[in-house]
C-alpha cells in the first residue's frame, strides 16, 4: 500500500496514500481559498481606502475634522472604554465563579453567557426601549427623576455592554478550566489571602487570555451598529457613534465623507487583527514562550 509522510510537531508519521491528495488538488484548494479571501475580504477593505482618498487628501481630512465626526469618534471611544472596563471586571468574575466553584444553576449561567450571540442586536435594542423608553416598564420612574436612558448616551452604553458581554468570559473560561486550581490551592495552604492569590497566581496565568478577550470585546464595541442604532435616536453630536455617523453620511449621498470615516474603522480593524495575531503568537498553544 502506498504511504506518505505526515509531519506533526517535528515528528514524521506514515500516512496511507489514499488519505493524501494529489498536488494539483492541493493547489486548486489553495487558490480557491486565496481567491475567496481576496474577493470577499481584501477587495472590500481596499475599496474603502480607495474611495476615502479618491477626491483628495484635503476632502478626506475635512470629513475627519468635521465636528459631528469628532463627536461620534469621542462617543465611540468613550463607550468602548466603559464597555471594555466593565466586561473585564465581570468577565473575570464570571470565569472565576464558573471554573472555581460548584453551585446550583451553574449550567444556566454558562448558557446565559452566550445569549448575546444568539439574540439579534436589533432585538436587544428593542428590549431596552421596552424597559427604559418613555412608555416602558421603568419609563415613568426615569421620567420622574429626569434621567434619560433611551435616545441618550446611557442607552448606547447599555446596548454595547449587552452585545460585548460574552467575549472576555468566553476567552477565560476554557483557559482557566485547562489550568486547574492546583497552584491556587497551594498558595492558600501557605496562608495567602484571596486577593494575593488572584494578583500573584491567577492573574499572571490568565493575562494573555484576558488580553485576547479584551481585544475582541473592544473591536465589537467600536463596530457595533444594530443595537446602538435602535436606542441612540441618531442625534447628531450627541448619540451618534462612528458607525451611525457613517450611515447618515452615506444616506445623504456624501459618499467620500462616509468612506473617509469608514476608513478609520477599517484601520482600527487592521490594528485589532495585528494585536490579536500578536497575542496568539505569544500564547502559542496556551503557553507563553520563555523570554530570551
Amino acid at each position: 500500500m502506498n504511504t506518505a509522510t505526515l509531519s506533526l510537531a517535528g515528528s514524521h508519521y506514515p500516512v496511507a496514500g489514499h488519505l493524501t491528495e494529489p498536488r494539483w488538488m492541493r493547489y486548486l484548494l489553495l487558490l480557491m481559498a486565496l481567491g475567496f479571501l481576496a474577493l470577499f475580504l481584501l477587495a472590500p477593505l481596499l475599496v474603502v481606502f480607495i474611495e476615502a482618498f479618491r477626491r483628495g487628501a484635503a476632502l478626506y481630512w475635512q470629513a475627519i475634522a468635521d465636528p459631528d465626526a469628532w463627536s461620534a469618534i469621542r462617543l465611540t471611544l468613550l463607550v468602548a472604554a466603559i464597555s471594555l472596563s466593565a466586561n473585564m471586571v465581570f468577565g473575570v468574575a464570571i470565569a472565576w465563579a464558573i471554573t472555581r466553584f460548584q453551585f446550583r444553576g451553574k449550567q444556566v449561567l454558562v448558557t446565559l453567557i452566550d445569549l448575546p450571540f444568539t439574540v439579534s442586536p436589533v432585538v436587544a435594542g428593542l428590549v431596552f426601549i421596552l424597559l427604559f423608553g418613555r412608555n416602558g416598564w421603568f419609563g415613568d420612574w426615569l421620567g420622574g427623576h429626569d434621567f434619560k436612558v433611551v435616545y441618550a448616551v446611557p442607552g448606547v452604553i447599555l446596548a454595547t455592554l449587552f452585545v460585548t458581554f460574552p467575549f472576555v468570559a468566553r476567552s477565560l473560561i476554557p483557559l482557566m478550566q485547562a489550568q486547574g486550581s492546583d497552584e491556587e490551592h497551594a498558595a492558600l495552604t501557605l496562608g495567602a489571602s484571596g486577593w494575593t492569590i488572584f494578583r500573584s497566581v491567577t492573574l499572571p496565568n490568565i493575562k494573555w487570555g484576558l488580553l485576547y478577550g479584551a481585544i475582541l470585546c473592544n473591536a465589537r464595541a467600536m463596530g457595533e451598529f444594530g443595537a446602538v442604532s435602535v436606542v441612540s435616536g441618531h442625534i447628531r453630536g450627541l448619540t451618534n457613534t462612528v458607525t451611525l455617523h457613517i450611515e447618515i453620511l452615506y444616506n445623504e449621498y456624501m459618499f467620500s465623507a462616509a468612506f473617509a470615516v469608514a476608513s478609520l474603522l477599517a484601520f482600527l480593524a487592521l490594528l485589532t487583527l495585528a494585536l490579536k495575531s500578536w497575542v496568539e503568537w505569544r500564547t502559542g498553544s496556551g503557553q507563553e514562550p520563555a523570554s530570551s
